[in-house]
């Protein structure tokens, strides 16, 4: 009933014109307010502490918005050094936000103090972070054997640990060429019949935008009035950037489970309709597979692999969001942004702005009146209407590695095949 009710809504908003929407945290006032608060208590009253079990919280509040902001200062990289020098004798809550901003915002500066927690911590997912980190820093080369060693270890105490499990394929991959994926049986019409299909196409490098189309229940790619396929671009990257595989990393590749509309109360995504998304281990096997026969609690990857065209069977990228999900990753959907672009001008991405890992579409808001001024949100929602409504699938895959956004016409080659099968 609640997505009948947003789709009626949001029906009646397209017709209206949906430059209407209005929300007040993107008044110019309201934002710079926000900034103000954000640098002069969460970040500059937080970090003047000092560094004790009971401030620990208080210097996490500061990492999280340092990220968001993307602001540096002399001083604060000064406290910076304090929380890497002392991060090892920490709480491992405390030393996964740091590692996060430090990931995010200093790469390759804290090599040092992140190799020694990487060689301390005996938590999976810290170990993840050191490595990536490392693997994200200059000493990548020297340090790429090290790495594989210490992580076969940890998997040898834990083989099932599917956090280790995606680290090693990223540390055995790193310097080989990409090898793209054949997506064209992605893409042919009788690929999950019955099902509509939101495909998101991104760059390896998730710093450049990647492309969003919808295909129908019947296997028809929607095409605008022009009669041109539907396309606007989209991002997968988060704020960090860390790998997909670990929590408020980018946007995992692979298949999710889509199903329903919703608005969300987070001030940052704002009041567009959203996309709801699940993962796999997220909500019941029987929910992700759209089978109700599957009475099986336990999740067993051959129902997901039966899920990929033949081509893609045995290619494992496309098994992160089974993987991830399997880590504990969660609500991730595709949503709309209230967040300034200003923050991110210098960025390749501008003006789309990272998230916390979801699939985020460009809007633009009127700074003096607070209203939607343009959204791609909007038209992504709007395309999903005649696809018959989000349920089905979201595909998220990376192409290759070529440092530029994605655009339709790289698309086109890919869809003409598909259709020649």
């Amino acid at each position: 009933m609640k997505s009948f009710i947003l789709f009626i809504l949001f029906g009646i908003l397209s017709s209206a014109g949906f430059s209407q929407l209005y929300f007040k945290g993107t008044l110019k006032a309201n934002r710079e307010k926000m900034h103000k608060n954000l640098v002069q208590n969460t970040i500059n009253k937080n970090l003047s502490s000092s560094l004790t079990d009971s401030t620990e919280e208080d210097w996490q509040g500061a990492f999280g918005a340092l990220e968001f902001l993307q602001y540096k200062s002399l001083w604060v990289n000064q406290r910076i050094d304090t929380a890497a020098d002392l991060m090892h004798g920490r709480s491992e809550t405390f030393q996964r936000a740091a590692l996060e901003l430090l990931y995010g915002n200093y790469p390759n500066k804290y090599y040092q103090p992140v190799k020694l927690l990487l060689m301390q911590t005996g938590n999976a997912k810290l170990f993840a972070m050191c490595a990536a980190y490392i693997l994200n820093s200059s000493h990548a080369t020297e340090d790429g054997n090290f790495l594989s060693v210490k992580t076969k270890q940890q998997l040898a105490l834990d083989p099932e640990n599917p956090i280790l499990q995606e680290l090693l394929y990223q540390i055995e991959q790193f310097n080989k060429p990409f090898i793209p994926a054949a997506i064209e049986g992605l893409l042919q019409k009788d690929y999950l019949p019955g099902h509509v299909v939101v495909y998101s196409f991104q760059r390896k490098n998730r710093n450049y935008p990647g492309l969003v189309m919808v295909r129908d229940a019947n296997g028809n790619f929607i095409k605008d009035s022009n009669g041109l396929y539907f396309s606007v671009p989209q991002l997968a990257r988060s704020s960090s950037n860390l790998p997909g595989y670990l929590t408020n990393g980018s946007t995992p590749e692979g298949i999710f489970r889509m199903k329903g509309y919703d608005v969300s109360m987070n001030g940052f995504i704002g009041p567009t309709v959203n996309v709801q998304l699940s993962m796999p281990f997220e909500k019941p096997a029987q929910h992700f597979y759209a089978d109700s026969s599957i009475t099986d609690t336990s999740w067993n990857i051959q129902y997901y692999r039966n899920l990929l065209p033949t081509e893609l069977k045995d290619y494992y990228p496309m098994y992160q969001s089974y993987y991830a999900g399997k880590a504990g990753r969660s609500e991730i959907i595709i949503h709309g942004t209230t967040i300034s672009p200003t923050y991110y001008a210098s960025e390749p991405y501008f003006p789309l702005t990272p998230t916390m890992g979801c699939l985020t579409s460009k809007e633009i808001w009127n700074e003096e009146t607070g209203q939607r001024i343009e959204s791609d949100q909007q038209k992504l929602i709007n395309a999903l209407i005649p696809a018959g409504g989000p349920q089905g699938y979201t595909i998220v895959i990376n192409l290759d590695n070529e440092q530029k956004p994605v655009i339709l016409y790289d698309i086109l080659p890919f869809i003409e095949k598909a259709n020649r099968k």
